[in-house]
């Protein structure tokens, strides 16, 4: 059903994309470590949860990519439980750091025309890039729901590996 090559693929641009996420977060949170210019500590938390996200995914996602390139089948590590369960967790983290992020901003700034936040553009591409991430999750945790199902179809379980 899905290319040996698709899970490799998608896990990839997930460590992309949490890499900018992890760059954009970490400058934000040096930034606020040292000047102190966040707008309350809720602002300069909700930076540090989304570092935290974005290291969880690359730290996770990266070791289910090296296992899946060594070998795809034949280990619980790289079964479709152990997915689900990474994935579930990792949606779980995003879509709280997307929604706190979003409602710390309110939905977003426009910043011509506010004097509010002092990094305005980074605090969007953050709300942005946490967006996208959780999209990529929560697309892949689809995937991986409906190569489960059709691996404990075919009565593999959900212990069998994703490609088959």
């Amino acid at each position: 059903m899905f290319s040996p090559f698709f899970f490799p693929v998608i896990f990839s641009i997930l460590v992309a994309f949490s890499i900018i996420e992890l760059a954009i977060s970490a400058w934000l949170t040096a930034r606020f470590n040292l000047r102190h210019d966040y707008i309350n500590v809720g602002e300069r938390d909700k930076v540090r949860y989304t570092l935290f996200c974005a290291t969880w995914t690359i730290a996770g996602s990266g070791f289910f990519l090296i296992l899946f390139l060594h070998s795809a089948t034949g280990s619980v590590l790289t079964s479709i439980l152990a997915h689900l369960i990474y994935l579930s967790l990792t949606w779980i983290f995003w879509v709280a750091a997307a929604i706190a992020i979003t409602t710390m901003l309110g939905g977003g700034l426009n910043c011509s025309n506010q004097d509010n936040f002092v990094y305005c553009g980074q605090l969007n591409a953050l709300e942005a890039f946490a967006w996208i991430i959780w999209i990529i999750v929560t697309l892949t945790l689809i995937f991986v729901c409906i190569r489960g199902i059709s691996a404990a179809r075919r009565g593999d379980g959900y212990n069998g590996g994703l490609v088959a």
